[in-house]
């Protein structure tokens, strides 16, 4: 077993590692900036290295600190959490030729499902479904370009093939604007993920987001832990998620579980991972895969009483799955609240100090948050300080809870956008369930 980790991140994903490393009896580092001394899991690791100064750039995303500070401590894995380098194949390729075990996919395999149009023709030849498209990057020549959309049928969508978490897609509803909008993408793409490829989809007017948690060994077991509602949405970034996706039948869910697991045992995946789809319809398509654990992990770990964490862990320690597809099942419903600090109605960061921090509490409520009474919420990263998750026998009953533990939940100092959960509970087609991905934000006026 791994004997010692280095935690690359910071936040809530952080603590949660720490704590799954705690009760796998393995000892910690939390690497920091010298803004995040007094972050919880620094408080509460085994020891401490800082890496740099506030800038994301030198610090969290310094790979040769990172991998110095393993060095310094003598640990024997590093792990990255979400967001900063967790899908940076270079830094998975770097940390093991260092001689230290990234605790996810290999560089390689990141490198495959990083690049969106390459992703695609490995999920087409894996027999997952895709959206209508390009079938490929998109090349120089108009008149093609201007062919291909026609033969898709507009509205279609521009993306960036390095593209993710919202950035480099660009919506085409008219042949007028469709060369415009291929080179501004280009453009934008090349400045953002310093690769310029784009590819063409066809826009799907009316989709919901859902995605399927998937777990992978190196001795070539695949499992599927079912699925996850994240269409509650602003401006691509998840607010709200639920597991499982309310009408979404047994018999689907396992056919399209099936099918992400054994293209994960093609491709020869290691660690957790996330299928993305859209879901329009009754039918679903693929449209990237995120090779980390997500955000959203704790209702898929509430439903199916699996810890992801400690399963990654296993998993680049290079143990077999801990359990087998017929021993997941799924009871009952869970949801996620992502609680931020930010204004609830103009969504601006809110950053300063919490001058009061209250949790919720109660069957079936769990806080996932670093915060505290007096923790200063530092300006330089991720508005995230935290992830209420609620769990009950039924959607009703979760509903119900969340509405609770939203009253219960006291933060002062900054603002938050707990007011704006609170509305989405409350909001009657929430209630019944199957919005899609353009609902928060015709709801918001946005």
């Amino acid at each position: 077993m791994i004997d010692k980790i280095v935690i690359a991140n910071r936040g809530e994903i952080a603590l949660r590692v720490l704590r799954a490393c705690q009760e796998l009896g393995i000892k910690t580092v939390a690497v920091h900036s010298d803004v995040d001394r007094d972050l919880k899991h620094v408080l509460l690791a085994d020891e401490t290295v800082c890496i740099g100064p506030a800038p994301s750039n030198e610090s969290y995303l310094n790979i040769p600190a990172l991998i110095s500070a393993a060095e310094i401590t003598d640990a024997s894995a590093i792990h990255p959490g979400y967001g900063f380098l967790s899908e940076n194949a270079d830094f998975s390729e770097r940390v093991e030729q260092s001689g230290f075990i990234f605790i996810g996919p290999k560089a390689e395999t990141i490198r495959l499902m990083g690049d969106k149009v390459s992703a695609i023709a490995a999920m087409k030849a894996a027999g997952v479904p895709c959206v209508p498209g390009s079938d490929g990057p998109l090349g120089n020549d108009d008149a093609t370009n201007l062919r291909l959309a026609k033969e898709i049928g507009y509205p279609i969508i521009i993306k960036a093939s390095g593209g993710g978490g919202g950035r480099g897609m660009r919506e085409v509803h008219s042949e007028a604007h469709l060369l415009n909008a291929i080179a501004l993408t280009r453009s934008e793409a090349k400045a953002a993920f310093a690769n310029d490829i784009v590819y063409m989809e066809k826009f799907l007017e009316d989709p919901r987001h859902i995605e399927f948690q998937i777990l992978a060994d190196e001795h070539g077991n695949a499992i599927h832990l079912g699925e996850r509602d994240c269409s509650m949405q602003r401006r691509h970034q998840k607010v709200l998620e639920e597991a499982p996706a309310p009408g979404i039948s047994p018999e689907l869910r396992e056919r399209m579980g099936r099918t992400c697991a054994e293209a994960c045992v093609r491709i020869g995946y290691r660690g957790a991972g996330t299928f993305e789809f859209l879901y329009q319809d009754g039918e679903f398509y693929f449209i990237e895969m995120n090779t980390r654990i997500q955000v959203e992990h704790p209702v898929t770990e509430q439903v199916t009483d699996t810890d992801l964490v400690a399963e990654q862990i296993r998993i680049a320690a290079g143990e077999p799955l801990s359990i087998k597809q017929e021993d997941v099942v799924i009871r009952g419903h869970a949801i996620e609240c992502r609680i931020n600090a930010e204004d609830a109605k103009t969504f601006m960061p809110s950053p300063g100090t919490i001058t009061h921090y209250h949790a919720p509490g109660g069957a079936g409520i769990r806080m996932d948050s670093h915060v505290y009474s007096g923790y200063r919420v530092p300006p330089n990263y991720d508005s995230l300080i935290g992830k209420l998750i609620v769990y009950g026998k039924t959607r009703d009953s979760a509903i119900a809870r969340m509405r609770t533990a939203l009253s219960e939940i006291g933060i002062e100092g900054i603002r938050t956008n707990v007011a704006l959960q609170q509305d989405i509970i409350d909001d009657p087609h929430f209630q019944t369930g199957g919005t899609n991905i353009h609902y928060l934000e015709k709801k918001l006026g946005l």
